[in-house]
């Protein structure tokens, strides 16, 4: 039987480094994701039906596990609850749907080391010097990132819903580096000291690194909540993979690092898209200064010009290339369906559009490929920064939907800006460039945008679903 088990963790492997590369293309993705989840179910019922437990010697007792109503009871439930909360979820609010499913994956981590440790010291004649260093290791270094990436994670989920405000304190950053080094110090003593202490020290480690947890993200503003999103992914990817350690589990040790690894990678990815350091990141506070709206009084040259929706309507239905931008307000107005049919509409009389999609704009990485993939846009239509950037000196209209600090030009002109060094999508080059915005209000970095008082820009005020509805009608009425 072990020898099928094996078989089973191999095949559900293969299925999560194919479902991951699948998961690289919009294309593939939805079966990238098939492909994983299958892999995954025959490994917990692999894991159920055919795994035996060892004793304390790592011998093979032949003995199953129990409580399997338990088990069943909790798969159901866990089923249920996820369904349901995948189909009723809106776009807008899938970004904290991640967090929280992320801080439940190192809610699971922490409680397995939490476990594990319980299992270790339950004998009442222990000797704490005779317990082994690398187990324990792995279950401290488990317990630790997993409590960070719960407590951080259901941060995250708070402030994505808005909930939760950027909040920090002076000497925040030399207070978490501290607490991080008496962390460190007393998991250290519980692994190495062989003291009889070390049940204490070790519930002092829990608590500490779940308020380590809650401080690390609470001062980091909004405009990096993508990033942060991405790192205590990766965080909980290396937790559950010492929980893999800890049960000799291939294909749990498989997926924590597949998870670990590719949330690494992506944090990578989002940093150079801002074109900033994990460094500068996580100490910066980018995007925590007060929102606000803008006032008559703005520093820029210029003044603000505003458009009707016939003629904006007139300027796109005779334009010969349109590029649309999408951001975080056609999420919230739900106008990816409506943004579609303006795409069909104009290229049936003839006009070329395409989608510029920056890295980092929405809520979370990849947020407005799913956003526009639900509506049916397709994915050759999409076009990422590198590739549209040289584009819009050829561009006769740019449509920006809800977007705002990912096409601020304060990211090239102005040293001061939290946002200088981001490389941004180059609209302001297109011959026009259309604002939908439901007002003049700041974007997630808090700062205002320069891009809205150039001569070429016009503002197309109102909510974007009902902006754009009227766009359609407009062009439609031209014939």
């Amino acid at each position: 039987m072990s020898y099928i088990l094996q078989l089973i963790y191999l095949v559900a492997s293969v299925t999560f480094i194919l479902g991951l590369k699948f998961l690289g293309n919009p294309a593939t993705a939805r079966k990238g994701n098939l492909i994983a989840a299958f892999g995954m179910g025959i490994a917990i019922f692999g894991t159920i039906f055919l795994f035996t437990i060892k004793d304390k010697a790592g011998n093979d007792t032949g003995v199953h596990l129990h409580n399997l109503e338990f088990i069943f009871g909790a798969l159901l439930i866990g089923s249920i609850l996820g369904w349901i909360s995948a189909k009723k979820v809106q776009m807008t609010a899938m970004p904290e749907m991640v967090s929280l499913f992320n801080g439940m994956g190192g809610a699971c981590a922490m409680l397995i080391s939490i476990i594990e440790f319980q299992h270790l010291t339950e004998d009442p004649s222990l000797v704490f010097s005779s317990l082994p260093v690398g187990h324990l290791l792995t279950i401290i270094i488990g317990m630790i990132i997993g409590s960070i990436s719960f407590a951080g994670s259901m941060v995250a989920w708070g402030k994505l819903s808005g909930n939760v405000k950027d909040k920090s304190f002076g000497k925040q950053q030399f207070i978490n580096v501290g607490l991080m080094f008496v962390i460190l110090v007393m998991g250290y003593m519980v692994v190495f000291s062989g003291s009889e202490n070390a049940i204490l020290l070790f519930y002092g480690v829990l608590v500490l690194s779940l308020i380590y947890g809650v401080l690390f993200v609470m001062p980091i503003g909004g405009a990096d909540m993508p990033v942060v999103i991405s790192l205590l992914n990766s965080f909980t990817g290396v937790a559950a993979a010492c929980g893999g350690f800890l049960y000799d589990n291939k294909v749990m040790l498989v997926g924590g690092i597949l998870v670990g690894s590719a949330g690494t990678l992506l944090t990578i990815v989002m940093c150079k898209a801002m074109n900033r350091s994990l460094l500068n990141v996580l100490i910066g506070n980018f995007g925590g200064g007060a929102k606000g709206e803008a006032t008559g009084s703005s520093t820029f040259e210029g003044s603000i010009k505003e458009v009707s929706a016939s003629d904006a309507a007139i300027l796109m239905r005779y334009a010969k290339k349109v590029i649309i931008v999408p951001g975080y307000g056609l999420a919230v107005a739900q106008a990816q369906h409506v943004v579609h049919d303006l795409e069909l509409l104009l290229e049936s009389e003839g006009v070329e559009v395409k989608y510029a999609i920056h890295p980092v704009a929405g809520r979370m990485p990849g947020h407005m490929n799913v956003l526009l993939a639900e509506s049916n846009v397709s994915y050759d239509k999409l076009v990422e920064m590198e590739e549209i950037n040289p584009e819009f000196n050829t561009t006769d209209v740019v449509l920006v939907v809800g977007a705002n600090d990912v096409v601020n030009p304060a990211a090239k002109t102005d040293p001061n800006s939290p946002i200088f060094g981001m490389p941004i999508l180059d609209v302001e080059n297109a011959a026009n460039v259309i604002v939908n915005k439901r007002s003049m209000k700041a974007g997630y970095a808090g700062i205002e945008n320069e891009l809205f008082y150039k001569p070429k820009t016009s503002m197309l005020f109102g909510d974007a679903k009902k902006a754009l509805t009227e766009l359609v009608s407009e062009i439609k009425a031209l014939g």
